[in-house]
């Protein structure tokens, strides 16, 4: 079915696609590990600032529809890492269903606090602030600080501290979230493409996006991905080092573009070569 839809828009269509979600693919990968840095960043910064046990961030994965815990730090953070919620369900799911900061004093008595959830992490908190994360599309995930060890309760001020912290946060994931609208690029682009006389049918984008994009998640033999992490690890490292590796990486790609143009010279003299 891909192969027919390709052939409807030509297949230049797809490689176009292909060489589209490839670049988006890098991208979010070269950004991802920057991102999680910067959130890492806010929770210990948030512990720091307000003396907390812990603090947290979970982020709104749409395909799972699931808040899912990324980061924390503190004493009584590390055991919520990668715990998951329904987005509707406990403290940060009311958070994040209204969009409202909450402050509260007496945690365990709150109608809407996840008991089962919080003896997971094997930490009850005492009291909490939350906050919700929001870029331009809505609301993305929440920020929550737990147990001041100086006071009993957060303050309105806290509050607004946090909502500081959560703007960074959200700043930094948006940055990160190449790979949240690379569907719509590409129908977007697939559009452009056809004729406005014959748009093509929903089924054909999809078709084509999905094949556009097949494998993109997966390890490869030309060690592709390997290579990408390796630039994003030293790009977070040492940024001053990128001109050095770009140099080495152009005089790589020049060796292997003369390697392949001496390959297909060989190719094409074999096939004219005469009998004898």
């Amino acid at each position: 079915m891909a192969d027919a839809a390709a052939t409807r828009l030509g297949r230049q269509a797809l490689e176009l696609l292909q060489a589209i979600a490839l670049r988006a693919e890098v991208a979010r990968r070269l950004e991802a590990g920057g991102a999680r840095a910067v959130l890492r960043s806010v929770v210990e910064a948030t512990v720091a600032l307000f003396e907390a046990e812990a603090a947290s961030i979970a982020l709104y994965d749409p395909a799972a529809d699931r808040l899912i815990f990324e980061v924390a730090a503190g004493e009584q953070g590390q055991g919520v890492i990668g715990v998951t919620i329904k987005p509707d369900q406990g403290i940060a799911g009311y958070v994040f269903t209204t969009g409202q900061a909450l402050a509260l004093s007496d945690v365990a008595n709150d109608p809407r606090f996840g008991r089962t959830v919080a003896e997971k992490t094997a930490y009850v908190p005492r009291s909490l602030v939350a906050v919700p994360l929001v870029d331009e599309h809505g609301t993305i995930g929440v920020l929550e600080v737990l147990d001041k060890r100086s006071e009993a309760a957060f303050s309105l001020h806290d509050i607004e501290l946090a909502g500081v912290f959560a703007r960074q946060a959200a700043v930094a994931i948006s940055a990160s979230r190449v790979e949240r609208d690379l569907a719509s690029l590409l129908r977007a682009t697939l559009v452009d493409l056809a004729s406005s006389d014959a748009p093509p049918a929903a089924a054909a984008l999809d078709e084509l996006v999905a094949a556009a994009t097949s494998g993109l998640d997966r390890e490869d033999d030309s060690r592709l991905w390997a290579l990408v992490e390796q630039v994003a690890r030293i790009r977070r490292a040492d940024p001053a080092a990128l001109e050095l590796v770009t140099d080495l990486l152009d005089a790589l790609a020049r060796q292997a573009e003369r390697a392949l143009r001496s390959r297909r010279r060989g190719r094409s003299g074999s096939a004219r070569a005469p009998d004898r």
